[in-house]
């Protein structure tokens, strides 16, 4: 066992904190945030040019603006948060010291200086390629070097976490199986590494030809390479957020899952799977044959969605069970009427369950359909599609565990309460809104990448139907309420690590922030073995009468814009 003197026993949770893991954690978290701030500024100013009578920025800054955007909020944002998670999931819920702190900070380092360097490039003009950065646009090689010396940080802090659970197992901080929130930041960093190696393969060699030591990149290949990173680090984020809304609600409630072995099984599919529905993104492309197409968008794709499925059930069904445990047995919804929805941690992750499950993974399958994919590729439905899944699922179950990483390991008291309960409900709803009506807008045929949907001054105008542009007014509107709501986030997560009142034994007390048991339910092994969940399955069923309407609607759109005869 490591020496005594480099840990603290948590008040709140019991539970012994690596003091070099606590700073690795702070530091990713607090790098995060910043990324978010960043990324959150400059996805206010695209909602504003993509609402027509506003139209903020002229044609190239909104474009450059897009793809500091999508890099800072879809790869900086999240993975920074996401290392913190890999950190806190080994060191801290195994008891156990974490791997090589000091190669840790060097990891930091490289994303750290990965992370300027790519905004830098971005910010000089030369390379707004958008996220997707497409060959045979051109950015500059800084652009492409910045984001490679992010991956290989992000690559080195994956192998740390990978080091800390051999530690763990070896000096046997921990009893029987690792626990299941710590098994699904496995999966996300084993599905990482399949991801960064994805990015490697096809970012140095364009890396090299934006320097002209290679002549050229093929673009069919670079797509359906790239798409093996791009759309693969999202799904870091769906096994990263899933184990995070495990996390809370067992902190919160001493809520287990229904079945281990169940849930275990459910991540193993991502693992399997999930790459496959990068795919969806390349069906519309002529290089690709059908075959190709056919069977990574059904047979195959629809494993990934029976986890995350299994999920959808588990999750709420480990809530429910703890509260009944707790005498809320009264009728179908008395255990969810009396949650505690006051606390930020719980009503961001639920709020983010719900969002994901009914915006975003809906929308997923209908956009992962071969043909339906034809009536609403590369339109703004798309991005709709994002923002359901990676900021209203993602960033608000990242933001809800934020709200007990500030106790637990800054050690500091939540400034400004009252408002922090209100925050991620603000912030939902904007963020719900713009995903709702972007998806409205991209049905109607809403172009995904022209700055300005009323086409001025084309020689070829083209006019949606009004309702398009009021869809799009709508979402600039649901933009600015969910800038508010992230603005708010970092304005009191950041005042409380700077001026929070320092959380002692004696705070602990007077304020507790986990939940009876919440700290042994969090780190150990254990099903709660019951399927007596009334209102969990009224839910199930309600989101399983949306998925049918919303399919059978989307084929019989299909039907009317492409007749047979």
């Amino acid at each position: 066992m490591a020496v005594s003197s480099l840990f603290r026993t948590c008040p709140d949770t019991g539970l012994p904190v690596h003091l070099p893991a606590q700073n690795l954690i702070r530091a990713n978290a607090v790098a995060a945030v910043v990324a978010l701030l960043v990324g959150g500024v400059q996805g206010l100013m695209v909602a504003l040019t993509r609402w027509p009578d506003v139209q903020l920025l002229p044609a190239d800054w909104f474009y450059l603006v897009l793809t500091g955007h999508g890099m800072n909020v879809l790869l900086f944002w999240i993975i920074f948060f996401e290392v913190a998670l890999l950190y806190f999931t080994s060191a801290i819920l195994l008891k156990s010291r974490l791997a090589t702190p000091r190669i840790g900070w060097l990891a930091f380092g490289l994303m750290v200086v990965g992370a300027v360097l790519a905004n830098i490039a971005v910010l000089q003009g030369d390379s707004s390629v958008m996220f997707t950065s497409y060959v045979p646009m051109r950015a500059a090689p800084h652009f492409y070097l910045g984001i490679i010396l992010f991956a290989v940080g992000a690559l080195i802090a994956c192998f740390i976490f990978f080091g800390t659970l051999v530690i763990a197992r070896e000096e046997k901080t921990y009893e029987g199986s690792i626990p299941l929130v710590t098994f699904g930041a496995m999966t996300a960093a084993i599905i990482a590494v399949f991801t960064i190696a994805s990015g490697a393969i096809i970012l140095i060699p364009t890396l090299l030809w934006s320097v002209g030591l290679i002549g050229n990149i093929d673009p069919v290949m670079y797509k359906v390479i790239w798409w093996a990173m791009g759309h693969s680090s999202q799904q870091i984020n769906v096994s990263a957020h899933v184990a995070v809304w495990y996390a809370i609600a067992a902190m919160l409630l001493g809520a287990k899952p229904l079945s281990e072995k169940v849930s275990r099984m459910a991540f193993l599919m991502y693992i399997l799977f999930l790459q496959l529905a990068s795919a969806h993104h390349l069906l519309v492309e002529p290089g690709i044959s059908s075959n190709w197409k056919i069977f990574n968008t059904s047979y195959a794709l629809y494993l990934a969605v029976v986890g995350s499925m299994i999920h959808g059930l588990s999750v709420p069904g480990a809530i429910e069970a703890a509260m009944r445990r707790r005498g809320f047995t009264k009728g179908v919804f008395e255990w969810l009427r009396k949650a505690p929805w006051g606390n930020p941690a719980f009503s961001a992750m639920f709020t983010s369950l719900i969002y994901f499950g009914f915006l975003g993974g809906i929308s997923g399958v209908v956009m992962g359909a071969e043909q339906i994919n034809i009536i609403m590729h590369n339109t703004v439905y798309v991005p709709g599609h994002f923002h359901a899944t990676v900021v209203a699922g993602t960033t608000l179950a990242f933001m809800g565990i934020t709200y007990l990483v500030v106790p637990l390991i800054f050690q500091r008291e939540i400034i400004f309460p009252r408002l922090a309960k209100w925050q991620p409900y603000i912030f939902g709803l904007g963020v719900a809104g713009i995903s709702v009506f972007m998806m409205g807008a991209g049905t109607l045929g809403v172009a995904r990448r022209h700055w300005d949907i009323g086409f001025t001054d084309a020689t070829l105008p083209y006019n949606y139907p009004d309702f398009a542009f009021l869809l799009m007014a709508l979402n600039g509107m649901a933009g600015v309420l969910a800038a508010v709501g992230g603005f708010l986030f970092i304005g009191i997560v950041v005042g409380s690590i700077l001026f929070g009142k320092r959380r002692d034994a004696a705070s602990v007390k007077s304020n507790p922030i986990i939940g009876i048991g919440g700290g042994t339910a969090v780190s150990s092994y254990g099903s709660e073995g019951t399927l007596k969940l009334p209102g969990t399955m009224v839910l199930v069923a309600i989101f399983f009468t949306a998925f049918f309407l919303y399919y059978w609607v989307n084929w019989k759109y299909l039907s009317e814009v492409w007749p047979l005869s």
